[in-house]
């Protein structure tokens, strides 16, 4: 996935990442057993079933829509184009320290910090490094909005 000069935050880039991502890790990802509605099971399935190659992680679910989840982000593979967080806000900067420990070449292109989600610390930390971040909105939104 090719990137743009100069990433900024808003509709157009937004809906740009969203038709054009193929591979998305998701933190937190639930398996969907306990709480189907949860928004952290059913937001990945909007994903997958747009044909969106996931990765889970989550040390507490080990296996998530039928694939086996990562235990944490220092085991993401190269080539995510999207890391999407269901993380308490509280987490954030250390999910940022996590990411800003990988060698660059295994870094997400992106940070999507979903509905609700929002620290421009740790925010401001991961595009200083290259990352660029969405905050406080639902990818499965814009999945539905411009992939189907």
């Amino acid at each position: 996935m090719t990137e743009h000069a100069h990433w900024q935050d808003d509709e157009a880039h937004r809906a740009e990442l969203t038709r054009r991502m193929q591979r998305v890790a998701v933190v937190g990802i639930k398996d969907g057993v306990a709480d189907p509605d949860a928004p952290a099971f059913t937001v990945p399935q909007v994903l997958a079933e747009s044909g969106i190659e996931l990765i889970g992680v989550n040390p507490r679910v080990p296996h998530a829509l039928g694939q086996p989840t990562l235990p944490s982000v220092a085991d993401l593979p190269p080539g995510i184009d999207v890391l999407d967080v269901f993380r308490r806000i509280e987490a954030i900067p250390g999910l940022a320290d996590e990411l800003l420990a990988l060698p660059p070449e295994r870094r997400p292109a992106h940070v999507w910090l979903q509905s609700g989600i929002r620290h421009d610390a740790a925010a401001a930390r991961l595009t200083d490094a290259g990352i660029h971040v969405v905050q406080d909105a639902c990818l499965g939104v814009y999945v539905r909005r411009y992939r189907r």
